[in-house]
């Protein structure tokens, strides 16, 4: 988190951090969401992957993200239609 911070603060990337939705294996399935609808990587130690270890290619992308105290809404991600439309269609 301080990396962040510091990135936002020297105003290299346009960033949040928000708290990931859900609880347990829903959470884990939101995340999958959230990195389709953006073409990004879920970033988790569970996966092997440490946050020290993410470059740019790994983000996701969107339009427009909108975050409230109790709300994060994505608008126009950039995930592949054919892989958000699977998650849908598996849904």
């Amino acid at each position: 988190l301080a990396t962040l911070v510091v990135n936002k603060l020297r105003g290299g990337l346009k960033i949040a951090a928000v708290k990931a939705p859900g609880f347990g294996d829903r959470r884990k399935a939101m995340l999958e969401d959230i990195a389709i609808l953006t073409g990004g990587q879920v970033i988790s130690e569970d996966l092997g992957i440490k946050l020290e270890n993410v470059g740019l290619n790994m983000l996701g992308r969107a339009k427009k993200v909108s975050i409230s105290k109790e709300n994060t809404t994505i608008v126009d991600g950039a995930g592949k239609k054919a892989e958000i439309q699977g998650r849908v269609a598996q849904i």
